[in-house]
């Protein structure tokens, strides 16, 4: 819109020029942040969620092959007999354990 007042005119064509400027610098800002945010992420060697799910069903699978394993082992010995238990003496009234002292 065009006045007849060529200061209001300069007015308007500064605002906007201002405005264009602080979205640029808001724009700018928002990239160095967001590529800051990147560069403290990358640091601190986080795990992303998609390789974490991965790496949980890897886990899984490889605990359940542990367990068929361990059952086809165990299906596969021998059974083993129990461990007698060893006699024990009991000392005798007189105090000595009956062992030569």
């Amino acid at each position: 819109m065009h006045s007849q007042n060529p200061f209001l005119d300069e007015f308007a064509k500064f605002t906007q020029a201002a405005m264009g400027i602080a979205q640029t610098a808001g724009d700018e800002a928002k990239t160095a942040f967001r590529s800051q945010a990147d560069r403290w992420a990358a640091e601190l060697d986080l795990v992303r969620r998609d390789d974490l799910e991965a790496l949980k069903a890897q886990v899984a699978a490889l605990q359940a092959e542990v367990a068929a394993l361990k059952a086809e082992k165990a299906a596969a010995e021998p059974a083993k007999p129990a461990p007698k238990a060893a006699k024990k003496t009991a000392p005798k009234a007189d105090g000595t354990s009956g062992k030569g002292e």
